[in-house]
């Protein structure tokens, strides 16, 4: 064999037995998300997943990421060798609301899955392009929306769609945040601020159900003492022809995290999640027993929800089956347009 042959051999050896074993290879690019390395994390804890190259094109952000332990012996690569490399068929992007469109679009062109790290930009024609490219090379393509598989959320989307609530006349939610002097920054940067950054994990779970509201009403504003121009407060309402449903948003409460909630109200029942976390609980009345639930008022907690998990093996389902996600191409463009509508960015 000749030096050439025995390298090229060599080089593939890694590709081949990550494929006999079924595991994906995948590109993490970006290091600059908050949800970086929760994602890492679960992709490296996950037996489907290989993580076969990290991309970060900023020197500063690299060095940082270099110092964490979870990134310790993955492979580095320039962003036209990963891009380039026919051996990996997924990309997790974990960059800035501004890079989001630029960077998955390239995914997307050079032949790769993609998962891609929220809000995706407030360019709505240049996400609808990244989306109707993926669809139309047959790319999955999936956004990292924390509540898709929550199992909370979930069981209450679950009780509205069997009718156990009834009539469903109104939902509401909230993902309040306590952001720091940097963090508010970075969300004064684009109109809708505080709602726009944090509101689509509800209006992913809302759309869901109830699909693309008729009208969008918001109230964005800035109220509180902070000297800087984050619209820190808001509120949107959305009507759907039988239902009516609330997000509301604000980046200066104290105990923020422990606040989180989800709400579906029907006229036989209604199913609270509440909080999130810490641990999560549902609150549930129903007129009559239904499945496991009783009639009346009930709590019931629920073991901690790890994020991402859900995520990774969804789209690993996807990849190895051929089937498509759950959530399709369309799902994600209604949830796009209706965030940038209730961030004040697209009227109506």
């Amino acid at each position: 064999m000749k030096r050439r042959e025995f390298l090229a051999a060599a080089s593939a050896m890694p590709v081949m037995a990550a494929q006999s074993q079924g595991r994906i290879r995948v590109a993490l690019w970006g290091t600059e998300h908050s949800h970086t390395t929760g994602k890492l994390k679960a992709l490296r804890d996950s037996p489907d997943y290989e993580v076969a190259a990290v991309c970060e094109s900023d020197p500063a952000l690299r060095a940082k990421a270099e110092q964490n332990p979870l990134f310790s012996g993955l492979r580095w690569m320039s962003e036209s060798e990963m891009l380039g490399d026919k051996s990996i068929p997924l990309a997790v992007v974990e960059c800035s609301v501004w890079d989001a469109i630029p960077m998955g679009a390239k995914v997307i062109e050079a032949g790769k899955h993609l998962h891609i790290e929220k809000p995706v930009g407030y360019d709505y024609p240049s996400f609808k392009a990244m989306v109707e490219r993926a669809r139309a090379k047959k790319l999955l393509f999936q956004t990292g929306y924390v509540w898709r598989h929550h199992a909370g959320v979930n069981a209450a989307l679950d009780a509205a769609r069997k009718g156990w609530l009834g009539d469903i006349m109104q939902v509401r939610g909230t993902m309040n945040a306590d952001r720091d002097a940097p963090q508010r920054a970075v969300e004064a940067r684009y109109k809708g601020g505080s709602l726009f950054e944090l509101g689509g994990h509800v209006i992913d779970r809302m759309v869901d159900l109830l699909g693309r509201p008729k009208h969008v009403h918001s109230m964005l504003r800035h109220q509180s003492s902070v000297k800087d121009n984050l619209n820190d407060n808001g509120m949107a309402l959305f009507e759907f022809d039988r239902t009516l449903a609330v997000l509301s948003q604000t980046a200066n409460q104290a105990g923020a995290g422990d606040h989180r909630s989800f709400e579906i109200i029907g006229s036989d029942g209604t199913f609270i999640v509440h909080p999130e976390a810490n641990p999560p609980r549902m609150r549930i009345y129903l007129r009559k027993p239904q499945g496991s639930y009783k009639a009346g008022w009930q709590d019931v907690t629920l073991p901690p929800q790890p994020r991402f998990a859900g995520d990774f093996a969804e789209l690993a389902r996807a990849l190895k089956s051929k089937q498509p996600l759950q959530l399709s191409y369309d799902h994600e463009l209604i949830l796009q347009e209706t965030l940038l509508r209730a961030a004040g960015e697209i009227q109506g």
